[in-house]
């Protein structure tokens, strides 16, 4: 899936970029704010820990906070495919949690919201810069 226009009651998986991107209001990213987000507490800590980084810290805590109820469980059995998955796709240069959050929307069946290079052509993925 390339950019599609997105109704609010469809879920899709925030990535830790999508996540960031919302947290500061990026533009692109503005039709995706009203959809359901389903995350994980990997990808709440990586967007909580770029958002310090760059400075954010108000919105790192509204953010986290705000993001937290959104979380689903990490069943073990993901890690192993995760784990799979990006040694698979090695060249890529998947980070950890990156892999295992494509896994987890593949599980639930849901689209990947990301706006990493690596996943632009990979199926049931929304990218957007």
């Amino acid at each position: 899936m390339k950019q599609e226009k997105v109704g609010t009651e469809e879920k899709v998986f925030f990535d830790s970029y999508a996540l960031f991107a919302i947290a500061i209001g990026q533009e692109s990213y503005k039709p995706y704010i009203k959809i359901k987000i389903v995350t994980t507490i990997m990808n709440l800590y990586e967007m909580y820990y770029i958002l310090l980084q760059e400075n954010h810290y108000l919105e790192a805590e509204i953010f986290f906070d705000k993001f937290l109820q959104n979380c689903i469980l990490i069943e073990p059995h993901l890690v192993k495919e995760a784990a799979q998955f990006r040694m698979l796709h090695k060249k890529l240069k998947f980070s950890y949690v990156d892999a295992l959050g494509y896994i987890c929307a593949k599980e639930l069946g849901v689209p990947f919201l990301t706006g990493d290079d690596g996943f632009r052509n990979f199926e049931h993925v929304l990218f957007v810069k």
